[in-house]
């Protein structure tokens, strides 16, 4: 049997990582009677996809370590708080609470992708930066 050459294939290689964190909200703009006006919680589930070079020694894009110490700050934020309280929350949706994170996860030598926030286990949000 023959062996086969080996192809080099131009690879595109992403790597994610989940974080967690309880709060509370309310949303005030909703219809009234909307039981999303009271005040309620959730355990929210962040999820960053980051894109980038593999560096050839390392064999990585980041090191996930770095991925945790870039989601600290915003976990110190938002973690058993009130969102409404939090600058730029003021109506915490799960689209508006997403981009907020797009806004302000800073991650040297790495490209953000996507940032998925699920409120509940069915229930989720994702953005992408627009293209162009």
């Amino acid at each position: 049997m023959e062996a086969h050459p080996s192809k080099k294939v131009a690879l595109v290689t992403e790597i994610s990582k989940e974080f967690t964190f309880e709060a509370a909200h309310r949303l005030p703009n909703v219809p009234e009677g909307h039981k999303c006006a009271r005040v309620h919680g959730h355990s929210y589930n962040v999820e960053f996809t980051i894109r980038g070079p593999v560096d050839p020694k390392l064999g990585w894009i980041v090191d996930f370590a770095e991925l945790n110490a870039a989601w600290q700050p915003l976990h110190a934020q938002l973690d058993h708080r009130l969102l409404n309280d939090v600058p730029g929350l003021e109506n915490p949706t799960s689209e508006l609470l997403a981009a907020w994170l797009f806004e302000r996860l800073s991650l040297p030598g790495a490209r953000v992708v996507r940032i998925r926030v699920a409120e509940t286990c069915t229930s989720s949000c994702t953005v992408y930066p627009a293209e162009g």
